[in-house]
């Protein structure tokens, strides 16, 4: 069983970005981002899992003896890098948070058409010439978020950048009731932050100094 200093490095992260979550979904206006976006929000809140576990499974012994503490700047830069690596070869997507799937629908196809006079649209489907943008829209009802995903090897990055401002744009003036599964993510982001804090208060400075010391190899 892993001790409160552990546990509150693990569970901090996914903690914040649980409550992340939360507050778009709780907002009264939708929000778009790119897919390079979420994907650094999501591996930010992986981050603490990583660190306590492979990260701490598999680093070498001999170069935490080398480089110290440096080490660990070593190891969460590579993690860094290899999330800008996975942001630049995916392919490009767009993710709304907190809009109802049928009204996102009627926006999508609004924006394509300003766009784009000869766009295509064939139920989830659309696709903008001259914008050399093809993508599917696939949605979660329940969870009112859907993402905007790229189909196809020819997509044009410069495309994306202006579908993406022209969606925000068109959505900024949407109003939206709050999503009352927003309360969950919220719910969940305490629990997992409080119960590992109330945890560590409980421990000595001098204790909680040792096994950070012990966890990190210093």
């Amino acid at each position: 069983m892993m001790d409160a200093v552990s546990l509150t490095i693990a569970l901090a992260p996914l903690a914040l970005y649980l409550l992340l979550l939360g507050a778009l979904n709780l907002g009264r206006r939708p929000r778009v981002v790119s897919g390079g976006v979420d994907a650094t929000w999501l591996a930010a809140g992986l981050a603490g899992l990583l660190i306590v576990g492979p990260m701490n499974l598999f680093l070498p012994a001999d170069a935490a003896d080398r480089f110290g503490p440096f080490v660990w700047l070593l190891a969460v830069a590579f993690y860094a890098l290899c999330t800008v690596f996975y942001v630049l070869v995916a392919r490009p997507r767009l993710v709304v948070f907190n809009m109802p799937l049928e009204s996102l629908r009627v926006a999508l196809a609004e924006v394509s058409m300003k766009l784009d006079e000869g766009a295509k649209i064939v139920g989830d489907a659309v696709q903008l010439p001259s914008l050399e943008v093809q993508l599917h829209l696939d949605g979660v009802t329940a969870m009112r978020s859907a993402t905007l995903m790229a189909t196809g090897e020819r997509q044009s990055h410069a495309g994306w950048r202006r579908l993406h401002h022209a969606l925000k744009t068109a959505l900024r003036n949407f109003e939206v009731t709050p999503n009352p599964r927003g309360f969950s993510f919220v719910a969940v982001g305490l629990a997992l932050l409080g119960w590992p804090l109330l945890q560590l208060a409980r421990l000595p400075t001098d204790t909680i100094a040792q096994r950070l010391s012990d966890l990190l190899r210093l």
